[in-house]
């Protein structure tokens, strides 16, 4: 019934940029938080940036000052603009809805950093 796509992952070099989108079909009841993982091979997916009801937001110390996490509700969208990119960056990055009881994953997507 609820179903999370994201898009905007890719190649990019080091330095750049990226925008990652965070789709959702379907309607989310009584979302409490938004938020951006990211996983590497052999180790624990980790939260990189959230956004609350209230507006809001925190983000890992890796990345503050680099990314920025948003959301249009109109489109049913949140963002991550991933700015400064480095390599230690590189991993799949999840979309993660908490709503009530619930608890919504997307498929993840590739970010890749490397010249």
């Amino acid at each position: 019934q609820v179903h999370l796509v994201e898009s905007g992952g890719g190649l990019v070099q080091p330095g750049g940029s990226l925008r990652l989108s965070c789709a959702a079909s379907g309607i989310i009841f009584s979302i409490n938080a938004v938020a951006w993982y990211r996983q590497v091979p052999g180790k624990q997916r980790e939260l990189v940036a959230g956004i609350f009801s209230g507006g809001r937001t925190n983000y890992a110390d890796s990345v503050k000052g680099r990314f920025t996490i948003s959301r249009d509700s109109a489109k049913n969208t949140v963002y991550l603009q991933m700015n400064s990119l480095k390599s230690e960056d590189t991993a799949v990055y999840y979309c993660n809805y908490k709503a009530g009881p619930g608890n919504y994953w997307g498929q993840g997507i590739q970010v890749t950093v490397s010249s």
